[in-house]
């Protein structure tokens, strides 16, 4: 049997939790990427459904994103894209 069941594991949380939608959707980006998805079709399906199940639950991703409201999350998306072509004007 192997030795592992005495080991410590360490797992990588915030120091802080994010708190505005802008943070929370760079964080469960990066969740969603570590966990070898498409972050940008995954989030879009979770805006579309509101099906939770589309964000990981991986560094507690999901219940970050439930946080804030939908129409919040995509307001920010398109905030930011007018904001980068603005610059580039």
């Amino acid at each position: 049997m192997s030795d592992k069941l005495g080991e410590n594991r360490h797992f990588a949380y915030p120091t802080e939790t994010p708190e505005s939608a802008e943070e929370i959707i760079r964080y469960v980006y990066q969740a969603l990427k570590a966990k070898g998805h498409d972050p940008i079709m995954q989030m879009v399906g979770y805006i579309i459904s509101g099906d939770p199940t589309y964000i990981t639950s991986f560094n507690n991703a999901r219940s970050l994103i439930k946080r804030v409201e939908r129409d919040e999350i995509l307001e920010e998306f398109v905030r930011f894209y007018i904001e980068q072509h603005e610059k580039g004007v």
